[in-house]
């Protein structure tokens, strides 16, 4: 199990919301620090997969129960 520093709710919240809340999110850990992220939007999994790829942050977790995705990721710079 991963040790999350900062968990952001991001129910209710449609592209690019999530990402970009993710991103300001990254901005206030630090460099190995893990993020929770929750989401409904059902394009988060492609556009969490793209956004993490575009900028080196690492998806530890990814997962789906029902309508809600958690996603855990790695800041890494």
């Amino acid at each position: 199990m991963v040790s999350v520093h900062k968990r952001i709710d991001c129910i209710g919240l449609f592209c690019p919301l999530p990402v970009l809340k993710a991103r300001d999110a990254m901005r206030e850990i630090l460099p190995g620090q893990a993020l929770e992220v929750t989401s409904d939007d059902p394009a988060s999994e492609a556009d969490m997969r793209r956004w993490s790829a575009r900028t080196g942050h690492e998806i530890l977790e990814c997962e789906r129960h029902g309508p809600i995705f958690r996603f855990v990721l790695r800041k890494t710079r």
